[in-house]
This record gives C-alpha cells, sequence and structure tokens, in this order.
C-alpha cells in the first residue's frame, strides 16, 4: 500500500495535480481516490492500480461507484504499462501502443510479418475509401496477436484466439470498432460482417498470407515482381500453400464487391510499399 500512495501522489504532482490522497482496497483491486478542490463542486480522480487482470465486465461494477461524479477519471495500470482515461471518453490506443501489446504477445517473427502484412493492406483499403487510418490499422495490426498463445484448434466461439485477445483489447481501452473487427474475421465466432472494416480485415487477412507465400516460392523471393496471373495460377494449385483457405480468398474479394483479380492487385501494390518491413524485398 506504501509503494501504491507514492505513485499516485508522484501522479499528480506530475500533472501539477494538487490533490489529498487516500487509498480503498477492494477486492482484487485497489483504488485511490485523490480528492481536489475546485470552485463550483468538488471533483474526484480515481486511480485504479490493478494487481491482476480482470475481465472488463468486472471493471464496470466499479466504475459505477463513480459514475455520479460529473469529473471521473481512472489511471489505470496493467503493470507495466499506464494509461489515462474519462468514463465515456477512452485514450485511443496508438499504433505504438499497438506494436507494443503485439510484440508482448507474439514471439514468431512470420506471425508478426503477417500482422505487418494484413496492415498494410488494410491501411491502402482506408486510405483509398477515405477512412480513419489508424483505426483501420490498429484492427489489422492486432487481428493475430493472441494467435500463438491461445491457438483454438477447436475453433471455440467465445476461447481461445481470437475471443481471448478480444478481452485484453478491451481491458486496455482499443474501440469496440476495432475489437468487433477482429472477432468477426474468424466466422466461428459467429460475429457477421457489418462495416467496411470488417469485410475489408477478412478480405485481407488469407489473402495477405498467399501473396507472401506466392513471394518466397519466386527466383528472387519478392514482392516487388510478383504478378497478378502468377498468383492465380498458385490458387489452382491446391497444395500450395494448402493452409490458405482459398474460399476465404474469393469470398473476400465478393465481400468487398470488387473482382478477384483487382483485390489481389490492390494487395500486392499495397506490400510492395512495405517490402523491406515485410522481409519481401528479395534479391531485387
Amino acid at each position: 500500500m506504501p509503494e501504491i500512495l507514492s505513485w499516485a501522489k508522484s501522479a499528480c504532482e506530475k500533472r501539477n495535480i494538487k490533490a489529498n490522497v487516500k487509498a480503498a482496497l477492494l477486492p482484487r483491486k485497489c483504488f485511490l481516490i485523490c480528492r481536489l478542490p475546485c470552485l463550483s463542486a468538488p471533483r474526484e480522480i480515481a486511480i485504479l492500480i490493478r494487481d491482476s487482470l480482470v475481465p472488463l465486465e468486472d471493471e464496470s461494477c466499479y466504475q459505477r461507484l463513480f459514475e455520479w461524479k460529473a469529473h471521473t477519471y481512472f489511471i489505470t495500470s496493467y503493470l507495466p504499462r499506464y494509461t489515462i482515461r474519462s468514463i465515456g471518453e477512452n485514450r485511443m490506443p496508438t499504433r505504438e501502443d499497438g506494436w507494443k501489446l503485439l510484440c508482448e504477445y507474439t514471439a514468431s517473427e512470420s506471425l508478426r510479418k503477417h500482422m505487418l502484412a494484413v496492415e498494410a493492406c488494410v491501411r491502402a483499403y482506408a486510405r483509398k475509401a477515405g477512412a480513419d487510418e489508424e483505426t483501420w490499422g490498429l484492427a489489422a495490426l492486432l487481428h493475430d496477436f493472441d494467435y500463438e498463445r491461445w491457438p483454438n484448434p477447436e475453433h471455440s466461439p467465445d476461447s481461445g484466439h481470437p475471443s481471448e485477445g478480444a478481452k485484453i483489447l478491451r481491458e486496455q481501452g482499443y474501440p469496440e470498432e476495432v475489437i468487433r473487427a477482429i472477432l468477426s474475421h474468424a466466422d466461428y465466432c459467429h460475429f457477421p460482417r457489418l462495416t467496411p472494416l470488417e469485410h475489408t480485415l477478412f478480405a485481407c487477412d488469407e489473402l495477405a498470407g498467399f501473396l507472401t507465400a506466392c513471394a518466397y516460392v519466386r527466383p528472387s523471393k519478392s514482392i516487388l515482381d510478383l504478378e497478378v496471373d502468377s498468383v492465380k495460377r498458385r490458387m489452382k494449385d491446391k497444395l500450395f500453400a494448402k493452409g490458405v483457405s482459398r474460399e476465404d480468398v474469393r469470398k473476400g474479394a465478393e465481400e468487398l464487391g470488387v473482382p478477384l483479380e483487382e483485390h489481389i492487385g490492390f494487395c500486392i501494390a499495397a506490400m510492395r510499399e512495405q517490402a523491406d518491413a515485410l522481409g519481401l524485398r528479395g534479391t531485387l
């Protein structure tokens, strides 16, 4: 408790907040209530320190303790990371936040590059559609971040990938738009795809993996000289990259409402822009 109080006081001082800091222990949590002087009415800052991660549903019951105050904030610790968010107004995590989270849960270099490849394609579609590139990019970057730890071969709709990842993302304040897109990219989660982001993430996921495989078997081992016709020929070879669902690749293009050839060409172009980061420059 003393070290928590010390941290809370230090946090307030860094933000030039003059407050009386008190602590209250609750089941599995510790709230530090900082009462602030105010001209009109007292305000409170609730500093929540977690000693373990718990589902969002559990957190909401504690939030309600403070909802009657007009100015209530939570400084939440996901040790050792700290985020500041207010009720009903979450801070949008950045791409840097997303990358750190991805690396925390994913050690495989190939899986990291797969998520980067999907991100490149989805971001390109976001720019084309005039959508929020950062939001779309986060959904793509994190769509498989939990796969290595919870692979879910049984295709359970409420445990394993991507459900476990969704829980973590909710705990860390990621927007529901991102979380729902990630859940909807796995058909077995039974989240029908409704938004352009959801359709785009699904459409780019399998195809990005297939394009990577196509690039690796070229003499150049590069995405830079990969052409649409070559990809289409590879799709007909059932033994090549047999883990990639051709049906999902075709279905993705259909959901976007574009010809398959156009979708393939668009994603090749997007991945070419990130060839170095994806390790797909090869010898060119």
